[in-house]
């Protein structure tokens, strides 16, 4: 693939689909939604090439694996985007100067967004989805491990787009198995406006390091929960196993239990008869695992380390980390978060406004699952990604987060006085 020419023509459908109006694209995204429940057989079929072709062991296999009510699910996200209000062309504000000109701040779409994901073959129509709904047009590169569902979603969107006579150049699928084209496509500065990783820690590492284009940083999650000494314990059991358990996969997923000392036991009582259901591996400081030992399966208990903390696991694994004071807890966390999605457990009001209003994070919770992190679960549709950076966005990234605005300024004629 000559990337670059790739690369022209995508730039040039980007400056055509910016002009579509709500009513055609809406149109696209409905005709996308019925041809995905329809096309249902072929893409699990191309769903089941991919996953036979996965190592022993991997640990992404959730992610990766579609259904019929998944593939319903990711129609049916379709149809909500079409339900969210087009931010394109709203006027953010107007203002007229003392000289004669009259401004208006006018929201539009970035231009070319390019995504790098891995696994999940749903990102590819909610990208699609909300890159289009703002009129971007979107590159996407996922995973090689999903390369035929992908191929097969991309195939599908390009008819839809060529049926309502859109280039299809407006969404261009990479070659997942060629690496090469990563970074080409990192570097291409004057044609694509902004990349965004959705991924492991190690894949946005990469991105931040090489690329030459704004990048919003997306997907690593390195979430907290909190139980300080005035929880109830009861809620604490059920926020942490829903946190652990629910999709120990994604992102917004509980990595490290911090613990109170003075609550500890009591807590573990309730909560570990929970765990051990779920088959969680629990990776224990000394305290905790002085605990823990006596009453925990031993194949399911590990004495941490330092690498277990400020660590995203993925997977049915949770640190445990037991501190003597609320302030060494938050200190604890402030130290470790990844920006993503914090939580603290407390009947204390005064505790809970403080920890919510220093907590350095996208999204800051008290007596709550993080596992709400979702651009649909916050009232945003689909989402392209939980940006944890400050700029432009932060947290689940809906319609908006893909859109910047220009200047419009008129006048009868004003100059600028010397």
């Amino acid at each position: 693939m000559n990337l670059t020419k790739q690369l022209v023509k995508t730039k040039q459908a980007s400056r055509i689909i910016a002009g579509l109006t709500t009513q055609q694209k809406n149109l696209v995204l409905k005709k996308l939604s019925l041809v995905l429940v329809q096309n249902t057989t072929l893409i699990l079929r191309a769903n089941k090439k991919d996953i036979s072709n996965l190592p022993v062991g991997y640990t992404m296999l959730d992610r990766l694996t579609l259904t019929e009510s998944r593939i319903k699910s990711m129609a049916d996200g379709l149809i909500n985007v079409i339900k969210l209000p087009d931010p394109i062309g709203e006027i953010l504000e107007t203002r007229t100067m003392p000289s004669r000109i009259y401004i208006k701040r006018q929201r539009v779409p970035l231009g070319v967004v390019a995504v790098i994901y891995e696994a999940r073959p749903n990102v590819t129509i909610e990208v699609f989805s909300l890159c289009f709904k703002t009129g971007n047009a979107v590159i996407l590169k996922g995973g090689h491990d999903a390369f035929y569902t992908n191929q097969t979603l991309i195939r599908i969107i390009h008819k839809i787009l060529k049926s309502e006579k859109i280039s299809p150049s407006c969404a261009l699928m990479l070659d997942s198995s060629d690496r090469s084209l990563t970074t080409q496509l990192l570097q291409a500065h004057s044609l694509v406006d902004v990349i965004i990783p959705r991924g492991s820690n190690r894949l946005i590492q990469y991105v931040r390091a090489t690329a030459t284009i704004p990048v919003i940083e997306t997907g690593a999650g390195v979430c907290h929960t909190f139980v300080e000494r005035s929880a109830d314990i009861k809620i604490a059991s059920r926020v942490i196993v829903n946190a652990k358990t629910r999709r120990p996969s994604v992102c917004n997923t509980l990595d490290c239990l911090v613990v109170e000392q003075v609550i500890s036991k009591k807590l573990y009582a309730v909560l570990l008869p929970k765990l051990i259901q779920h088959q969680v591996l629990i990776k224990a400081d000394q305290f905790s695992f002085n605990i823990l030992k006596k009453i925990y399966p031993k194949n399911l208990l590990e004495l941490s380390d330092n690498s277990d903390y400020g660590k995203e696991f993925l997977a049915l694994t949770l640190s445990i980390k037991t501190v003597p004071s609320f302030q060494t807890g938050f200190d604890f966390i402030q130290k470790y978060t990844s920006g993503h999605s914090e939580a603290l457990i407390t009947q204390n009001k005064i505790k809970a406004k403080q920890f919510q209003e220093k907590v350095d994070a996208a999204a800051v919770y008290v007596n709550t699952s993080t596992a709400f992190t979702d651009g649909a679960e916050f009232g945003l549709g689909a989402e392209i990604g939980i940006s944890t950076q400050k700029l432009h966005a932060r947290g689940p990234m809906g319609l908006v987060a893909l859109t910047t605005y220009k200047w419009l300024v008129n006048s009868a004629g004003a100059i600028r006085q010397p």
